[in-house]
């Protein structure tokens, strides 16, 4: 196995030896129901070893250290699990869950833009989806997956859960929008297969998602089921290319999307097998992971423990918990230990009353192991030491994000002094659980430059009473925010208002630009990172 042309490839399959050494060999090549024969501790390594869960806080905690010393197939870091006040310390947390799984899968998601884990406290250097696309340089987007590859790789992390492969073709979808190269089908499909051959240079696998496309929809699967309201030949002409070039580049690992496609028929992709097969088809021998079970879209449904079950038993490989700080009393749970065990116990269960085989488990773990094999081989091929460890590609992202503004700037951009403050109206409201907790990168940005001074953008109603208990004028320095222009929508309306109002105000989108937007006086950034918020307050304020 090793790495050859920016793609991981196995040499050879990884043996059954590398499962679970001492199952029978009758189990291995023809599964037991209800694992027979089995005992116990290797019927627990058995369903542990395709289990993913997220956990809370900067350490390894007691309860996934023994799972993972118990087969347990890995974990997922989300933004709680990062300290980005003690260098190393993420690398150091990587070494703890290897110590207890070598052969663990380390998860994150890291997509560049919007949606960061490792640079969550700062805002993303490295500019989201949506700003490749427009540049449209298959370069440079190559070279952002490199970039993010070597930031996941020094992290000790071993598959990165990007790129986003939906085509967004609904500019009201409310969870994929900047996340996606565009509403192209060819544009989303080179650049896929681009992000992907960077990232898998750096030695880590990448994730193409979510599998059939999400890019259709008008609602959050992490709040409610979408329902995809297009036809097979539809789905296979916009929304499946994406995912055959990622498949055509090696791939490591494609997740599944808690969407309804009515043909495929009423379960979502993510626990229908006639999804899987659908990737299958593709030519996918790698991963199939589950986009997260705590989820609205499955937990709302049939929970996340008989989701996990369905899943398994549809072809999915790694079943990814979620992130438990997403979840509280309200939503059923407790801790990240309950959310582990809830999964852990069903998958157990299913196993005792038939439902599950061991072959479901078998046939899973051997793609993990490949996958931690593979990826194990490239990163030895160029083993972190002075000169051999993959070096970022020296982009200067804050250039490149300025290249990918586009829209009308103020009268005053580059005018004034350094004394004369700007005044932020945020209008962006809308909480996204993809994204998690958000840095804000453009008051930080601008007040680098300048005094910064930051109000809520109020509903339209609002702002003349706003507007004048700030004091502000024309002549005033005031820079909008919005990420939803939604028709008929609050944030367009009070952005519009305050416009009537300051003419020479700053509007800044930083979400999908509508169809209309051309006609709006409004400069968008195509996503929030800190690459993005430096370039517009250099364009600003010089």
């Amino acid at each position: 196995m090793g790495l050859r042309d920016g793609r991981l490839h196995p040499d050879h399959p990884a043996g059954d030896d590398l499962l679970h050494p001492r199952a029978a060999p009758a189990q291995r090549r023809t599964g037991v129901r209800g694992g027979e024969g089995v005992n116990a501790a290797d019927r627990l390594r058995l369903v542990n070893s395709v289990i993913l869960p997220g956990f809370l806080g900067t350490a390894l905690p007691a309860w996934l250290e023994e799972a993972l010393r118990n087969g347990l197939g890995g974990v997922v870091y989300f933004s709680q699990n990062i300290d980005p006040d003690t260098p190393g310390a993420v690398g150091r947390l990587s070494e703890a869950v290897l110590a207890a799984n070598p052969h663990a899968v380390i998860g994150i998601d890291e997509e560049g833009g919007n949606v960061t884990r490792l640079q969550s406290a700062a805002g993303s250097g490295i500019p989201g989806a949506a700003v490749l696309g427009v540049l449209d340089d298959i370069g440079l987007t190559e070279d952002a997956g490199r970039d993010i590859g070597v930031l996941a790789r020094a992290a000790g992390v071993n598959l990165v859960l990007a790129p986003v492969a939906d085509v967004n073709t609904n500019p009201l979808n409310p969870i994929i929008g900047v996340r996606s190269f565009g509403a192209d089908t060819a544009r989303v499909s080179a650049h896929t297969a681009a992000l992907i051959r960077g990232l898998q240079s750096a030695g880590v696998g990448a994730c193409a998602k979510h599998f059939p496309g999400h890019g259709d929809t008008s609602t959050d699967s992490h709040l409610e089921l979408p329902r995809v309201e297009l036809s097979l030949e539809e789905m296979r002409r916009d929304h499946l290319p994406p995912f055959t070039a990622a498949v055509k580049q090696s791939v490591a690992a494609v997740m599944s999307a808690h969407i309804v496609i009515p043909e495929l028929g009423e379960l979502p992709a993510t626990l229908n097998p006639a999804a899987a097969a659908l990737l299958r088809e593709l030519g996918h021998d790698g991963l199939l992971v589950t986009d997260a079970l705590d989820m609205a879209a499955v937990r709302a449904g049939v929970g996340s423990g008989p989701g996990a079950v369905l899943a398994l038993k549809a072809g999915a490989d790694l079943l990814c918990v979620g992130n438990p700080s997403n979840l509280g009393p309200k939503a059923g749970s407790t801790s990240d230990e309950d959310d582990y065990r809830e999964v852990r116990d069903a998958l157990l269960a299913a196993l005792d009353d038939g439902t599950l085989t061991t072959s479901h488990f078998e046939t899973a773990s051997r793609r993990i192991r490949r996958f931690v094999e593979t990826t194990r081989q490239a990163r030895a091929a160029a083993p972190d030491s002075a000169g051999s460890a993959p070096a970022p590609s020296g982009r200067d992202w804050v250039e490149a994000a300025g290249r990918a503004l586009t829209g009308v700037l103020p009268a005053w951009s580059r005018n004034g002094t350094a004394a004369d403050p700007v005044q932020l109206l945020d209008g962006r409201g809308r909480t996204n659980i993809a994204a998690g907790p958000l840095s804000d990168v453009f008051s930080a940005a601008l007040a680098r430059r300048t005094p910064v001074r930051r109000s809520a953008l109020p509903d339209p109603a609002g702002t003349t009473d706003l507007v004048g208990s700030l004091g502000l004028t024309p002549e005033s320095r005031v820079v909008v925010l919005t990420d939803d222009l939604a028709p008929g929508g609050a944030q367009l309306a009070a952005a519009q208002a305050v416009h009537r109002l300051l003419p020479g105000a700053a509007w800044v989108h930083t979400g999908t630009v509508p169809a209309d937007g051309q006609d709006l006086p409004a400069v968008y950034t195509h996503g929030t990172s800190r690459a993005s918020a430096e370039a517009l307050a250099a364009r600003l304020l010089g």
